[in-house]
């Protein structure tokens, strides 16, 4: 079947959010085709190319959601054309199409500003709810975009900052939201465009998501409005995995971000109605972990379409790490991942001097880099300020060179090559984060078979089961109790990287994740109905012959159950003889199946 895979930010760029998950599942499924409809994130995205694609991708269209006006610079790439972001609606809108504009925007806005709660309480909601006015508006801008063009001028205009003002004065709206200003306007507006950009692209034909036999959507969001639409056009079922949830990414960036609350608030309440209506018209929903899955329940997801299908990780390459390989020595705790305050580390420095205290001679590595940006490197450097004062360096007598107990490493020095090696080097990892999603480093940690100490945030406790110890987050006793119990127990220490590893091979490797998508992609395409791609021929009202059109039952003799009229019975056929279907029947009436010798045949 062919599969249109949709990503926002990630795949087939060679940077981005799920982009190792996206190639596994391309080249993990050889008996499918995929078609690409990417959306690119920055400039520098674009720049970096794409990742090397397999023979079953079929095409690829591109479109920016990052550029501040329409850009038609993208050229052709060898497998498929580009997507592009019509130009001129605005300038070509006559009076009907403007009154179509401002009632949709109207209805959509509207909805918006109301702020009502969404969650499972608005499954079924009519056009009275705020659900179901969100989604009225939103397929009228699809509509009106697929009939005239782009929606970019329009939704840029004076009209629709008008709009949004009229909408937040309204009566009823919240405080925040009626305390907006101008400049609060035209921030929405700007951001309300980039985030529907989606509707304004030339892939809604017959030659694009219409000829696609599902629409897998890497993400919700953005990633997922084509496949509404794709829906709503042609028909195409939509599936749509989520390994971490965007709205909640969105909130917990929403007060570093230079806007003020009433945007902040109008966009949290755009994201929840757009998050409740991708969850009601997706055929099945794959969260990746338990945690996802409540925060999809919480914005109206139906527990019946949820299946929790864990992110698979390639094991092959920790297989070379043993149960009981601790290079570092068994006194040595290892933290790996991105330096960035929601990792914590400032707790983990102070947990490791409780450590100390109780095991003088436990050593703690930290392997990771900073993520781009100021921010990230002067918590690096706060880090390694802090280090240095809880732990000076340290020297066995007067004529030694003094030793850090703490060091802060990079993979892929001579000491440590690689990431398998880094897990080696301890007989303990620790993950401290105060904020996590799937945590990564905690399953490698159990395919390397490390005993983990953790703190309980995101999946972590739904992917250690009880195979390592989980604390309480900003907990630096209790972190340090549970690190100094597993480093005077080796025994513990064997036994639960044992059952880690056996866990982690059990859950969450590339081939369990292959297997559940390959069957949720048969079943839900034999599910769905059949379809026309173009409409039948007048010449020829059957049409080509239909996928499953004809019922298994059709070819056994017989009557069918829902068909009770009486067949004309051959010739010498007697009355309480089986009935069989005037297909069957063979030249002069007799039943093809049942000739002999005698009626002709040599």
């Amino acid at each position: 079947m062919r599969i249109g895979l949709l990503t926002d930010g990630g795949y087939p760029y060679a940077t981005g959010e799920s982009r190792l998950w996206c190639d596994r599942l391309v080249r993990g499924l050889p008996q499918h085709e995929f078609d690409l409809f990417a959306l690119s994130r920055s400039a520098d995205q674009e720049q970096q190319g794409w990742v090397r694609l397999p023979d079953r991708v079929g095409r690829v269209r591109t479109a920016p959601m990052w550029t501040h006006e329409e850009d038609p610079r993208h050229t052709d790439r060898p497998r498929g054309l580009t997507g592009r972001i019509a130009t001129g609606l605005g300038r070509s809108y006559g009076r009907r199409d403007r009154r179509r504009f401002t009632a949709h925007m109207t209805v959509l806005v509207g909805a918006v500003c109301a702020g009502t709660e969404t969650g499972p309480e608005s499954e079924g909601a009519d056009v009275g709810t705020a659900a179901g006015l969100f989604t009225e508006g939103l397929y009228g801008l699809a509509e009106l975009a697929r009939e005239r063009g782009g929606l970019h001028h329009a939704l840029r205009s004076e009209t629709a900052v008008r709009i949004v003002e009229a909408a937040c004065r309204a009566p009823g709206t919240g405080r925040t939201v009626h305390s907006a200003t101008v400049p609060d306007y035209l921030a929405f507006v700007a951001e309300l465009e980039r985030t529907l950009r989606p509707l304004s692209l030339d892939w809604y034909d017959e030659d694009s998501l219409g000829a696609v036999d599902l629409c897998h959507a890497a993400s919700g969001g953005a990633a997922a409005l084509p496949g509404l639409l794709a829906k709503r056009f042609f028909g195409v079922p939509l599936l749509v995995t989520e390994h971490g949830v965007p709205l909640r990414a969105h909130y917990l960036a929403a007060p570093q971000a230079p806007l003020g609350a009433p945007v902040r608030a109008l966009l949290a309440n755009f994201h929840g109605l757009l998050a409740s209506e991708v969850y009601r018209q997706a055929a099945l929903i794959t969260p990746g972990n338990t945690h996802v899955r409540r925060w999809q329940e919480r914005f109206g997801a139906d527990r019946g379409k949820l299946r929790t299908v864990y992110p698979g990780m390639e094991a092959e390459r920790f297989g070379a790490v043993g149960e009981g390989d601790d290079d570092g020595g068994p006194g040595t705790l290892v933290w790996i991942g991105r330096i960035e305050p929601a990792k914590d580390l400032i707790a983990l420095l102070h947990a490791f001097a409780e450590v100390r205290r109780a095991e003088p001679d436990a050593r703690l590595r930290i392997f990771g880099a900073p993520v781009q940006g100021s921010e990230a490197d002067t918590y690096l450097a706060h880090c390694r300020a802090l280090a240095a004062q809880l732990f000076p360096d340290e020297a066995t007598d007067a004529h030694a060179v003094g030793d850090n107990p703490v060091t802060f490493e990079e993979i892929g020095g001579p000491e440590v090559p690689d990431l398998a090696e880094a897990y080696a080097a301890g007989g303990v990892v620790v993950l401290s984060s105060v904020v996590e999603g799937f945590p990564i480093s905690l399953v490698e940690a159990m395919f390397c078979a490390r005993a983990t100490v953790s703190t309980d945030v995101g999946a972590v406790v739904e992917v250690v089961g009880g195979t390592g110890l989980v604390v309480p987050p900003r907990n630096p006793r209790a972190l340090a109790d549970a690190c100094v119990a597993l480093l005077r127990d080796p025994e513990r220490r064997a036994r639960l990287g044992a059952a880690a590893r056996a866990r982690a091979l059990e859950l969450f490797t590339v081939e369990q994740n292959l297997t559940a998508f390959r069957g949720i992609y048969l079943d839900l395409v034999g599910h769905a109905p059949a379809r026309w791609v173009t409409p039948p021929d007048p010449q020829d009202p059957a049409g080509p012959p239909r996928p499953f059109a004809t019922p298994p039952e059709a070819h056994v003799l017989g009557v069918l159950p829902s068909d009770r009229t009486p067949v004309a019975l051959p010739a010498g056929v007697a009355a309480g003889a089986s009935r069989v279907p005037s297909w069957a029947l063979g030249e002069e009436g007799v039943c093809a199946g049942a000739r002999g010798a005698g009626d002709g045949d040599a």
